[in-house]
């Protein structure tokens, strides 16, 4: 990696927007929107930042209790998963096998190899075999489910679940006809395309199937020159990006520079080539201003990361996914930056 230092991540916004109960989703800048309440979706990526922290202290320890307690809690009896409380701790949905049922597999399999102690990666390993009593076929939710998995199988090659996991995660997640000019599973990229790659490469090395990671690399490759303009990152907006659709498009979301960093770090781990490197920090330098509006995409002052990148800059909400995208992005480059130098 080059000399561009990274930002030792402050986690100050993220405690700003937490309570008792749990991380509110929204912000109207740097203020907690509590009408908007809580989701699963948001708790979870939070848990997993924070299982994943190195120099943890007493609050964040707290917080990940906290955000543990909140994903459990969410889990049905027979597996299936809520996703949005209000703020008066009231579950406002039918639990299903959803997105987010996807990020609470991710969660709890994270939790049971990360968690900070022997208690938190206990109660993930029970939250992680009670929610994967079922399954699912829907791509994102695998791919996120696929993440928790992956990560469990590599430390216990014995837990069923978890394999199972990663075998659907092959069959569907894979292009089913292999173009070289869209070697992707769909014919149009949606969101948080990253964790699908992530999945696919995770589910290669955990499956101990060399074919499979290699592909997970050349679709990486392939997601790379999508999302690439100019240089720098250049993601998919919210509506989607098929073959051919122009370059930029906005509004461009954190998450898709997080998830992106996420695939790009494991595969530097899976591979050891060091071109993988250079997209973590191109990650990081969109946060930093190396992106299609020229700005920069969180507050140094409140640590909060801005909600999106519009034709007109940043939207200066500073919501819990785009605080915790750029969070994540910060973990992963200080973490791969630090064992660069030291090879």
């Amino acid at each position: 990696m080059s000399n561009v230092m990274v930002k030792k991540p402050d986690f100050s916004h993220l405690v700003r927007l937490s309570t008792s109960r749990g991380l509110y989703e929204h912000a109207l800048f740097n203020e907690a929107r509590e009408e908007h309440g809580y989701c699963v979706d948001d708790v979870a990526r939070g848990f997993v930042l924070l299982c994943r922290e190195t120099k943890q202290d007493q609050h964040l320890l707290a917080l990940e209790n906290i955000y543990l307690d909140f994903v459990l809690e969410a889990i049905a009896a027979d597996g299936s998963c809520h996703n949005r409380m209000n703020a008066a701790g009231k579950w406002t949905d039918i639990p299903s096998t959803s997105d987010w049922w996807g990020r609470a597999v991710w969660a709890t399999g994270v939790g049971a190899v990360h968690g900070s102690t022997p208690q938190i990666r206990n109660r993930s390993l029970e939250g992680f075999r009670l929610l994967t009593r079922l399954s699912t076929a829907d791509r994102m939710a695998l791919a996120f489910a696929a993440l928790g998995a992956g990560e469990l199988l590599i430390l216990n090659p014995k837990e069923a679940a978890a394999r199972e996991i990663l075998l659907l995660a092959e069959l569907h997640l894979q292009p089913k006809v292999v173009d070289v000019n869209w070697l992707w599973p769909e014919p149009r990229l949606r969101y948080c395309n990253g964790a699908v790659v992530e999945a696919i490469l995770i589910a290669g090395w955990a499956l101990r199937d060399m074919a499979l990671l290699e592909r997970g690399l050349a679709m990486l490759k392939f997601l790379l020159v999508v999302e690439t303009h100019e240089g720098h990152f250049s993601v998919t907006p919210p509506e989607g990006r098929g073959s051919g659709d122009p370059k930029p498009a906005f509004d461009q979301q954190p998450i898709e520079v997080a998830a992106l960093v996420a695939a790009a770090a494991r595969a530097w781990e899976y591979s050891g080539n060091p071109r993988w490197l250079v997209e973590v920090e191109r990650g990081w330098n969109w946060f930093l201003g190396s992106n299609d509006g020229g700005v920069q995409m969180f507050s140094p002052e409140t640590g909060g990361g801005y909600d999106g990148l519009t034709q007109t800059g940043p939207n200066l909400n500073q919501g819990a996914e785009s605080t915790i995208s750029m969070l994540s992005t910060a973990q992963w480059a200080g973490k791969l930056q630090d064992l660069f130098l030291v090879s």
